[in-house]
């Protein structure tokens, strides 16, 4: 059954929590004196209102929170964040088009980071870092953050937590999900802050640095400049942004195993070494195809590589480089890497490297087992054997991610799309990556896609956030079912 008035309260909650974030952007149009003041002012007042609204509907809500209703105001939040949060850009008139707004707001809390816009420095600086918040909050989860304030109010968040945190195992190292949620935001903070002074030392101003250090750490790759990160021309901010984006990508439970100190869990990762091994193997091939192939020397071959894989990979989406000017085989390369993605549990997006793991080693015991028909051959991820049913889950997600992907690049090509754009806009839409291929590569914009096409790609990044089954199964007659 499910509980209305716990669904009014939370989701009150969070339009406070917006509301909040809005009137901080309101220090940027103050400080500037440019328009979009009252696009903030006003957003606010009815995030604020509507929000007020909910909690009064919300008054005695129940303190527990069942599993049924954790799926429902995941979804919920992520949309209602994307309607509420697409205001500031419609009322100040420089996103007017419906379509165009949700499709931004929704790139920016899914972290995806493609944009419909084809002048980005036009944009006040009110709006540009609320595109770069939308995207750090977006990135580790509004729900993680919830999570990690709903204890104040008397809420167990577990049921919330494992609807929107992402890949198949959900680690925690403390007993009490709320503070396992802190550590990982405050993990999370420290990265952004460290970042932020870092780029200052570079060729970057202060305005820049935070949000390209917002955007980095929640692997969401919006800029403020249209050309991306090669507006800057700078190697020192590359290597910066391309270690960050790297650390970004690894589980965040992981890292904080390490800081912890148990350091030979964190070397027997199995999900790591894959995670490394993907970006060190197509860095250095992508490198050498750059070398003989183009006018780049050794050094600026291997740093355009390096950046692009992890850009890529932690679905990021940064750009240094137009990847479709090079050699075939090295820009197609980059739908593989969106579709596998970096580390589960940290802010990226992609099938997560686990999965690919766990699907792998199905298949090699299933050689074995081919062999050996009476043999005992448990599949072991990490030392630890990994359950049938954690098997099922994975292969259904994969079948769902192979069978919707399929679906999206048919409706796009009805739509008009070329094959390359059709399966490019899809790959990236899900994978949450940003740039994609063709004429919605890293030169240009999304702003040609037709508003259907736009609405359907925004739906594709929330699935793939989401990871596909909480959005589906709201959808379900049984989800609905009192029993």
């Amino acid at each position: 059954m499910i509980q209305k008035k716990m669904t009014f309260r939370i989701l009150g909650l969070l339009l406070w929590l917006l509301t909040g974030m809005m009137l901080l952007c309101l220090v940027f149009p103050i400080y500037y004196g440019e328009d979009d003041l009252n696009g903030f002012a006003i957003t606010a007042g009815i995030t604020f209102v509507v929000g007020s609204i909910l909690l009064y509907f919300g008054r005695g809500a129940e303190r527990k929170l069942t599993k049924r209703n954790g799926y429902l105001i995941v979804a919920l939040a992520w949309i209602i964040f994307s309607i509420f949060g697409m205001l500031p850009f419609t009322i100040s008139g420089y996103i007017p088009n419906i379509a165009d707004a949700f499709f931004e707001t929704m790139s920016g809390v899914s972290s995806t980071g493609a944009t419909i816009l084809d002048n980005i420095e036009s944009l006040p600086h009110g709006l540009l870092f609320w595109r770069s918040l939308t995207q750090w909050i977006g990135g580790l989860g509004i729900i993680l953050f919830t999570i990690a304030v709903l204890p104040i109010f008397g809420f167990n968040g577990v049921q919330m937590f494992a609807a929107e945190a992402t890949g198949p195992l959900h680690d925690k190292v403390h007993p009490r999900i709320g503070v396992t949620a802190r550590w990982v935001w405050t993990l999370y903070a420290s990265l952004t802050v460290i970042l932020f002074f870092l780029l200052l030392l570079g060729d970057m101003n202060w305005f820049d640095s935070i949000c390209h250090a917002l955007t980095a750490t929640g692997t969401g790759g919006f800029s403020t400049k249209q050309a991306s990160i090669a507006y800057f021309n700078s190697p020192y901010i590359e290597y910066v942004l391309s270690i960050f984006m790297f650390i970004s990508g690894i589980n965040f439970i992981l890292m904080l195993t390490f800081i912890k100190g148990r350091y030979r869990k964190v070397v027997a990762d199995s999900e790591l070494k894959f995670y490394v091994s993907c970006v060190t193997l197509f860095t250095l091939f992508i490198a050498v195809v750059l070398f003989f192939n183009t006018t780049m020397n050794a050094e600026t071959a291997f740093r355009t590589s390096l950046f692009q894989v992890i850009s890529i990979q932690t679905s990021t989406g940064f750009i240094t480089s137009d990847y479709m000017t090079w050699p075939a085989v090295a820009w197609g390369i980059m739908p593989i890497l969106m579709l596998i993605g970096a580390c589960a549990g940290s802010t990226t997006g992609g099938m997560k490297c686990i999965r690919l793991v766990i699907l792998a080693k199905c298949t090699k015991a299933e050689f074995k087992r081919l062999l050996h028909p009476n043999a005992v051959l448990p599949v072991r991820a990490n030392q630890q054997a990994i359950a049938p049913s954690l098997r099922f889950t994975v292969l259904a997600f994969t079948m769902l991610f192979i069978f919707i992907s399929f679906l999206s690049i048919l409706i796009m090509l009805a739509l008009g799309l070329p094959f390359m754009e059709a399966v490019g806009v899809v790959f990236s839409s899900m994978g949450n990556t940003g740039p994609a291929l063709g004429a919605y590569g890293p030169a240009y914009s999304w702003s040609a896609l037709p508003d259907l096409a736009k609405w359907i790609s925004s739906i594709l990044m929330l699935m793939g956030r989401l990871e596909f089954f909480t959005i589906i199964l709201i959808f379900t007659p049984a989800f609905w079912k009192k029993n």
